[in-house]
């Protein structure tokens, strides 16, 4: 069974930092664009930066300059460096792949992790 499983959230004063990681664990064999969206409290869910296997990067413009997304595609993990953080990055953050390739055939679509918690708060 795949599981995308995040880490790394938590409670940080505006202007710090935090990592967050996902790791997909199961029998995969590769894995498509990876994701980080997040939902704050009250809004829809909303992409915040997204990286193909070869290394495309796309940014929210709420976050370019500040965040950093990056992956290991041999540890089928996916990064998010965020840097000067503001009140308003305060949300869920959800890691999510678009395709997951079985090791032993077969695909699975648009599968997300269960969320970690980033509070941006003084």
């Amino acid at each position: 069974q795949v599981q995308l499983v995040e880490s790394g959230g938590g409670l940080v004063q505006p202007g710090g930092s935090l990592r967050l990681s996902c790791a997909a664990s199961g029998s995969i064999r590769s894995i498509n664009t990876m994701g980080w969206y997040r939902q704050a409290p009250g809004k829809q869910r909303e992409l915040v930066a997204a990286i193909t296997p070869g290394g495309t990067t796309t940014y929210a413009d709420s976050v370019k300059g500040r965040f950093t997304i990056s992956r290991d595609n041999a540890k089928n993990t996916v990064y998010l460096q965020m840097n000067s953080l503001k009140s308003e990055d305060t949300a869920i953050y959800y890691c999510n792949a678009d395709r997951i390739a079985y090791a032993r055939g077969g695909n699975l679509y648009n599968y997300w992790g269960q969320g970690t918690q980033v509070t941006v708060s003084s």
